[in-house]
């Protein structure tokens, strides 16, 4: 029975119109994509998750030097390994040091710690946010490509009724069968890549506030040493 019903499918395929059978493609190969791109990015972010959590719990658990800290990471760094809030850190912690040691005063130091960090978050906020736009393009486009295959293979099919003397549900069933597949394959695309474009666009904003939040609280440690040292 589901061997008969698959056999079906593909066949009112095989017999819609070029063009139907192009929307189809189209719309076939959109999806796959969207897959390969949820599973590379799900995959990410969840490994972002991990590493801010584990980041945020020995920093500030541990009695590490922040410039011991920052040596430990250098190996990492080199790697291109970085990312999360370790960048973060590292941004602002790098560019802390380089002005502290030209003895510019505490608020000159400060502004630039802060505006390396903020370039750090923009870059971490782009990789959390990399394929988000395709998926939304899939998402909202899909549906209306499903449903332009549609009209056109229901045009086609009674167009193909002109010439004949009498209409019947058998003849124009299978034109209009062949259609609708455009509109579930739509259908197909589109419902993955809006849960996922959901789904990922939440956690980013989390991870983002998370990674500014550490900054803030980063910044809050560096001008407290700076003015008692100071």
């Amino acid at each position: 029975m589901a061997e008969s019903q698959s056999l079906s499918i593909f066949s009112l395929i095989a017999n819609a119109s070029l063009l139907v059978q192009l929307v189809m493609l189209c719309l076939f190969m959109a999806s796959v994509v969207s897959w390969v791109m949820i599973v590379k990015h799900g995959r990410y972010q969840g490994r972002a998750k991990r590493l801010f959590a584990r980041f945020d719990s020995e920093f500030w658990s541990s009695g590490t030097e922040l410039s011991q800290r920052y040596r430990d990471g250098n190996a990492s760094a080199q790697a291109g390994v970085v990312e999360g809030a370790e960048h973060v850190f590292r941004a602002g912690f790098k560019e802390f040091s380089r002005l502290r040691q030209q003895s510019l005063d505490p608020d000159t130091v400060m502004e630039g710690t802060q505006r390396a960090m903020r370039v750090a978050l923009a870059r971490e906020e782009e990789k959390l946010d990399a394929h988000l736009s395709f998926l939304a393009t899939v998402a909202s486009v899909s549906p209306y490509v499903g449903l332009f295959g549609t009209v056109w293979g229901i045009m086609n099919s009674f167009r193909g009724l002109a010439n004949v003397h009498q209409a019947t549900l058998a003849t124009v069933a299978p034109g209009i069968s062949e259609a609708l597949v455009a509109t579930a394959m739509g259908l197909f695309a589109a419902i993955p890549a809006v849960l996922a474009y959901n789904r990922f666009s939440s956690v980013s904003e989390r991870l983002v506030n998370h990674y500014t939040t550490f900054a803030e609280e980063f910044t809050a440690y560096l001008h407290r040493q700076l003015h008692h040292k100071g």
